[in-house]
């Protein structure tokens, strides 16, 4: 593998620290544990809330007396019903059809979303200066990716050049799905998946102001 490097972009954040995170996708109302509702968010683990909790940019508002639940998001306020379909609510990044991907900008002007990487839920940041998809060797152990069985070599990063793995990954956002993507896994600290160009080009890409909008090529 030839030597990588993250973008400058990816790594001002990453020594900064600061990364924004956007609001939630999807959202599952799976059952009542007492006065606590069970959520699932962005397809994630269950998630027990009381009233006036967050998770994920989602605030239980109230259990309803039909057993519904009331969620607020971005100042908006939804209802839940358990056994539905999961819910798209306060998501600025949406899909149309099976072909189209919007995402509207966060915080320093970054366009991050929810994810999966082989079917586990990952946030992810569009970074144009990166060759792959890339992720910490720490999120691929989360997600229970075997990347040391790939082919090894190096990678520049902000905390200096570490070893690293080249794999090849499903990578799905909404909707659509791509296989057999190029990633690479790297030593060290990275606060999101960086959404790369093996997957970008993919897509043709355009944005108006705040929004982006990649649309599938092939």
């Amino acid at each position: 593998m030839k030597r990588l490097s993250i973008s400058f972009a990816m790594a001002a954040m990453l020594l900064s620290g600061h990364v924004g995170y956007v609001a939630a996708q999807s959202v599952t109302f799976t059952g009542l544990m007492g006065s606590k509702a069970l959520l699932v968010v962005n397809g994630g683990r269950p998630k027990t809330l009381a009233v006036g909790e967050t998770h994920q940019g989602i605030t239980l508002v109230a259990i309803q007396p039909d057993n519904s639940a009331l969620v607020e998001i971005a100042g908006k306020r939804h209802t839940l019903y358990m056994g539905d379909a999961p819910a798209r609510v306060g998501d600025a990044n949406k899909t149309s059809g099976n072909n189209r991907i919007t995402l509207v900008a966060g915080k320093n002007n970054h366009f991050m979303v929810q994810g999966q990487i082989n079917g586990k839920t990952v946030p992810m940041m569009v970074d144009t200066g990166a060759s792959y998809v890339s992720l910490s060797a720490r999120e691929a152990n989360r997600i229970g990716l075997d990347f040391r069985s790939g082919k090894r070599g190096m990678m520049s990063s902000a905390n200096g050049v570490v070893s690293a793995w080249q794999v090849k990954l499903t990578v799905s956002i909404g909707d659509i799905v791509i296989n057999d993507v190029d990633g690479v896994v790297g030593e060290g600290d990275m606060p999101m998946v960086l959404l790369g160009n093996s997957f970008l080009n993919h897509f043709n890409m355009t944005r108006t102001k705040d929004d982006m909008v990649l649309e599938k090529r092939y």
